[in-house]
């Protein structure tokens, strides 16, 4: 299974899985905020057929005018009215006004986002949940925070896979050479990563026998995540391009 896997990494962990995957959108820039602020709201939005979401995410860059963190440290209040029309599915105007005042706020504080996640992380904790805990409970630790968007913010304290947090997180964390992940967290470890669980990576992992627990949940997440961790201890989540990429591509 491991040399299996392995090869199934090969193929689709390649600079060719960008173009077509919304991770292309943060790989539009170089510095790290702007790779921050898009690869978090590109991941966020991103459920449904994935040339709407990189649409979608690139109507948001276009709406900060193409330099994202230049406009959430800079924009005034009068300036987030662009903002009033754009939805991606149920993603709607009320949960995009949160994010900007969420990033606005934190980036006049933080030099990168990473801190939103690694400051709840022990170095030693076995994975990354205490991190994605965290993080959930400052996003929305405001009295003005919608209580409808926390369903576009997921916690496993709620039961979520936290699939878009998960992918987003694999996007910072993991490092290779070959230059689809950025890897440019170094708080967090490739180690405590956990597989971004949807549709794709659920129908291939129970096919191949690695996923046994019967409901899609957090503790499904952690199941499968340790059973890729035997084949690789160190960056379990690079088999995420295995089973999505037979997935998604319909191979299996």
């Amino acid at each position: 299974m491991k040399s299996f896997l392995e090869a199934h990494v090969q193929v689709y962990n390649t600079p060719a899985f960008i173009e077509n995957d919304p991770i292309s959108v943060p790989h539009r820039f170089t510095r790290l905020q702007d790779r921050e602020i898009t690869g978090f709201w590109a991941a966020t939005l991103a459920w449904g057929q994935r040339k709407t979401i990189i649409q979608s995410a690139l109507r948001l860059v276009e709406l900060m005018d193409g330099a994202p963190y230049d406009f959430i440290l800079h924009h005034e209040e009068q300036d987030r009215a662009r903002f009033l029309d754009f939805k991606h599915r149920t993603f709607q105007a009320t949960d995009t006004l949160w994010f900007l005042e969420y990033f606005q706020q934190y980036y006049r504080r933080h030099e990168s986002l990473e801190d939103a996640f690694a400051r709840h992380l022990s170095p030693t904790a076995p994975h990354t949940e205490a991190a994605l805990i965290g993080f959930h409970r400052d996003f929305f630790d405001d009295p003005y925070a919608p209580q409808r968007t926390r369903k576009h913010v997921a916690t496993p304290e709620r039961g979520s896979t936290c699939k878009r947090l998960n992918m987003f997180l694999r996007w910072m964390v993991r490092r290779d050479q070959a230059g689809v992940d950025f890897g440019v967290w170094q708080r967090i470890r490739p180690a405590q990563l956990l597989i971004p669980l949807d549709v794709h990576v659920e129908r291939v992992a129970r096919q191949w026998g690695l996923l046994q627990r019967p409901q899609t949940d957090w503790k499904a997440v952690l199941e499968l995540t340790e059973n890729l961790r035997t084949f690789d201890p160190e960056d379990p989540v690079k088999y995420d391009y295995a089973l999505f990429g037979s997935g998604v591509l319909g191979l299996m």
